[in-house]
Order: C-alpha cells, then structure tokens, then sequence
C-alpha cells in the first residue's frame, strides 16, 4: 500500500533528520512509530503526505501510495490524492473554528462529493454525540482532539496518518479512540500510521517500529491488549 525507498531529509543547516529510510506498510495495518524526540516522527508523517519534499529526486521515486510515486505528482494532483485516500490528524487539532462541529467532520464528505450522514454517526462514536452544532471555541483540547479524529477516518481512507492521537486524552478516553481507530482500520482495509510516545497507544497497534538515527526498525509487538482486540 505505502512504500519507502531510501527516503532522505535534511533541513537548510544540512543537517540529515532522515536517511536512506526504506520500508513497506500494507493494507489493513495499524503501525505505531515510537522514538525519541526530534529523530523526525513527525517529519515523516509530513513526506508522506506530500506536506514536505524530499531531498532525493524525483526520478528515485522515495514515496509511493499504490504504486503512485508522490513525486510524480503536480500539486493538484497531489492535494486530490490526499483529499481521497487520506485523514490526518494532526498535533494542533486544525479543526476550522468558522464552521460547526457537525461542518468540520462531514468537510471531507464534501470534498469527496461523498454523503454526509455518516458525519453524525463518527461524531456520536468519539463521544460528542448531541454536539454537532457547537463551534470548536466551545471545546476542550481533548474535545478538538476527538473531533479531529472523526474528520480523519469519516470518509473511510486508505491511508490514516496520526501524529499523537492521543496526546490530550485521558486515559481510558484514550482506550476507547484507539479501539475506534483500530476498528476502522480494519473494517476498511485501511493502512495506519501513528506516531506515539505512549506505549500503552503502541500496544494497540500490529506492529511498533522505532525510529532512530539508522532508519526505522522492527520491534517485537507486546500482544497483551491486541489480543483482547482480535
């Protein structure tokens, strides 16, 4: 579903975040990325999206979403290929504060000239059920969290790429989100990428990789909470 290939980035002081990373994700799994601060978790989600270039060139083709190489993309069409096959949730929420609680979750139902019923019912299952109406200054952080969460998996994508999901969530609303996010994904056939510093959030996924200065390795998943999942 998703391909790395000798993904690299360095920022304008020449110093390497990412190097030579090479990796495959496919369909139906859940990946939790886990590493220490400023190894580039969030800059990865970021190339992936098509959010920040790459330093290789376009002929190396480093991204590729169901064989699609990222680079080969203008930025119509990439913006299409992220609107269709993509949800992100972002650490600072994005959630539009002109428009409703409703609005904000049905917006890439709209996008997609997809109907909206199922806006109401993604509201209701991260637990803002009656809030549709309300507008984002009325919430809590954790609120705005949940509300972004709905907006990324509402229109059922291939690919969902979360940048600390639950990082102002208490813990047993915590539970319940990624109980959410792991159903849909399999539901839907979907890929997902989560970046965490929470191992309980990572015991939740197939697999935890670590990022390090060398690339992305392979741990050994803790089982205990996927099993009671299965």
């Amino acid at each position: 579903m998703l391909e790395l290939r000798h993904l690299s980035k360095s920022y304008a002081n020449a110093r390497p975040v990412l190097a030579n990373l090479s990796c495959r994700f496919e369909a139906g799994e859940f990946i939790a990325i886990m590493g220490d601060s400023g190894v580039g978790k969030s800059t990865l989600l970021n190339l992936i999206a098509g959010l920040d270039t790459p330093d290789t060139g376009a002929e190396s083709q480093p991204i590729l979403i169901d064989g699609i190489a990222m680079s080969s993309l203008d930025d119509a069409a990439a913006t299409r290929l992220r609107r269709a096959r993509m949800g992100f949730i972002f650490q600072a929420f994005h959630v539009l504060p002109h428009l409703t609680l409703l609005q904000n979750v049905a917006l890439p139902l709209l996008l997609n000239g997809l109907p909206q019923e199922r806006a109401a019912s993604m509201l209701e299952a991260v637990g803002l059920s009656g809030r549709g109406g309300d507008f984002p200054q009325q919430l809590s952080g954790g609120e705005m969290q949940r509300v972004a969460i709905a907006r990324a998996l509402v229109h059922k994508p291939a690919l969902v790429l979360a940048d600390e999901p639950t990082g102002n969530l208490d813990p047993e609303t915590a539970h319940g989100i990624l109980q959410l996010l792991r159903a849909e994904i399999k539901a839907n056939g979907s890929c997902a990428i989560m970046v965490t510093h929470s191992l309980a959030a990572a015991e939740m996924a197939d697999r935890t990789m670590i990022l390090t200065r060398n690339g992305l390795q392979n741990t050994t998943p803790a089982p205990k909470m996927r099993e009671t999942l299965s």
